[in-house]
């Protein structure tokens, strides 16, 4: 069977298809509420478009501007005419170019796009390859297939042999390495992929197995399907808005060396020295205190030291220790302090980011934050009684919040148990 006719009978499948990946409408809004607040008329790439369900989203809801991106010429076709029957054709344009060396200058978009595509190029690659394309705040916002459980020997002969997955703790590893802020990550429901295979699975059944190409076709979106139904716990798609990190703060986990200089930041942060105190204390808990996880954030233009080396004066800090959430293990971000010179310039936001992205590469789930209710919610923090978590003491419920690092609905409830140094 020749390779035109398998890649037509792939896409006579899919043509028409309300999708061409997992996805839902709820889930693109979500992903875009994440990505913060955006320009009034804001400039969207949606690389990967397919027929153009998420650009038509975008343009309706956000008034976007959409550059949609994809090779398949039928699949920008039948975006167009959409658009023109729904009145955005003023607000989407068509591009046939390869996602992995799209012709646009540096700088171009408020907003990157990638749904269900990213693997075409690979997730490392798309991170490299798209972050020049964004303008200064600008986000990326794309989803990624990976492991949600230790897999089965079955599911990973499967998916070695189309595509290698990570973790959430991989994926966001790699999102840190390459010089992003994690805004959001998304654990996609499985009516997500119900959406996905359930139309696709009655164009399977539909289907005309004599057609060139067409068994084969057939054969491969049968053995995905199945393998969706009998191993769909160990594997799913998951959202990431992303953000390029601050270039004008480099952030570092603390070392030994740091201490003094931790000391006299959080001193200055506070009226009084017991935040310092505290932190003194967690180290002294080797329960509590985990290394790698108290974080310092340092101007760039400080070349006080060599990168990755102690010993520079720290412009925010930031602590994550582990307490406990009923009987589970969770992370406690206190304290954050900013030296009073580089206060509302983003250093605290930077180094509470890095801290919680740090935590994410580590198969970290649950934080709980003791805070102001109008700065924390910029993490992704919630009311934590929504989710039945609540301390052992006397606050307001809109101070006490909760975050879920790998973007699980899996959440622990209970009461919130803080190492002895708290005193609580």
């Amino acid at each position: 069977m020749s390779d035109n006719a398998s890649h037509d009978a792939f896409f006579a499948l899919h043509h028409g298809l309300p999708r061409q990946g997992p996805g839902s409408d709820a889930t693109s809004l979500r992903l875009l509420a994440a990505a913060g607040p955006l320009p009034a008329r804001p400039r969207v790439l949606d690389l990967g478009c397919g027929p153009g369900r998420s650009a038509l989203l975008l343009a309706a809801e956000a008034g976007a501007q959409v550059t949609a991106v994809d090779l398949h010429q039928p699949f920008l076709d039948e975006l167009r005419q959409s658009a023109d029957a729904r009145g955005l054709g003023d607000a989407i344009r068509t591009a046939g170019a390869d996602m992995g060396d799209v012709p646009f200058p540096d700088g171009s978009f408020d907003l990157v796009w990638a749904e269900s595509s990213a693997y075409s190029i690979g997730f490392d690659t798309a991170l490299a390859a798209w972050r020049r394309l964004l303008a200064p705040g600008g986000s990326l916002v794309l989803t990624e297939c990976e492991w949600t459980a230790e897999p089965s020997a079955a599911a990973r002969a499967f998916w070695d042999r189309h595509y290698r997955l990570r973790t959430t703790a991989g994926n966001c590893a790699a999102a840190s390495a390459a010089r992003y802020a994690i805004l959001s990550v998304h654990r996609q429901p499985e009516t997500d992929w119900d959406e996905y295979y359930g139309p696709l699975a009655s164009r399977v059944d539909a289907a005309d197995p004599a057609a060139p190409g067409m068994a084969e076709a057939l054969a491969a979106t049968r053995e995905e399907i199945a393998m969706r139904r009998e191993h769909g716990a160990e594997y799913g798609y998951t959202g990431y808005v992303l953000r390029p990190a601050d270039p004008r703060w480099r952030t570092r986990p603390e070392t030994a060396a740091d201490a003094d200089a931790v000391r006299e930041l959080n001193t200055a942060a506070f009226p009084t020295p017991d935040e310092a105190a505290l932190v003194d204390a967690l180290r002294k808990d080797g329960e509590a205190w985990l290394p790698g996880l108290s974080y310092i954030a340092e101007a760039a233009r400080d070349t006080s030291h060599a990168e990755g080396c102690g010993g520079g004066s720290p412009a925010a800090y930031a602590l994550l220790t582990r307490c406990r959430v009923g009987d589970a293990p969770a992370l406690a971000l206190a304290l954050v302090a900013t030296a009073p010179r580089y206060r509302r310039q983003g250093a605290g936001q930077t180094v509470v980011r890095a801290v919680l992205d740090a935590a994410r590469a580590r198969g970290e789930g649950l934080v709980v934050v003791l805070g102001h209710p109008e700065y924390y919610p910029r993490f992704g923090f919630e009311r934590a009684s929504r989710y039945g978590i609540r301390p052992g003491f006397e606050a307001p419920d809109e101070a006490v919040m909760a975050l879920m690092l790998d973007g699980s609905a899996s959440v622990p409830h209970g009461e919130i148990r803080y190492p002895a140094a708290f005193g609580v």
